[in-house]
């Protein structure tokens, strides 16, 4: 027996805000959206085309933002991985920044991948570009 993951849980000073960053980012929609929380993800499909592709393998997880009255402190416990799949990393940076990600130092030293923090500050990494002419197999 396995278990999917279906959603990462983040907190948020401003739930709505952060979830309209990361639709942007991801190229997620919003689906649902209340006093509780505010969860995106990929367009949503029917329930039964969704339960199906949830249980026959990986999906892409939803992310639900969740109101808390404490500001983030210190360095993440666990982050995001992103690599772009149509442009290179530095114009995805860039596209990013644009967004209101900036360039953190979390004590990385010289790495290959982009170190970044969304507009309340939660850590991400920009990794290598998966677009063709910047990514290919051996």
């Amino acid at each position: 027996m396995t278990s999917r993951l279906t959603e990462t849980v983040v907190d948020s000073s401003d739930p709505a805000r952060l979830a309209d960053f990361w639709c942007a980012v991801l190229g997620y929609v919003v689906l649902h959206s209340g006093d509780e929380y505010v969860e995106i993800g990929p367009a949503k499909l029917p329930d039964a085309e969704l339960l199906e592709g949830i249980r026959s393998g990986p999906v892409a997880p939803a992310l639900l933002f969740v109101p808390v009255p404490d500001e983030k402190a210190g360095k993440n416990r666990l982050h995001l991985d992103l690599s772009p799949i149509d442009t290179s990393q530095a114009e995805e940076v860039a596209r990013l920044e644009a967004l209101g990600a900036h360039r953190v130092d979390i004590g990385q030293g010289n790495t290959k991948w982009v170190v970044m923090a969304d507009p309340e500050g939660n850590e991400f990494c920009v990794l290598r570009s998966l677009a063709p002419g910047e990514f290919e197999l051996p």
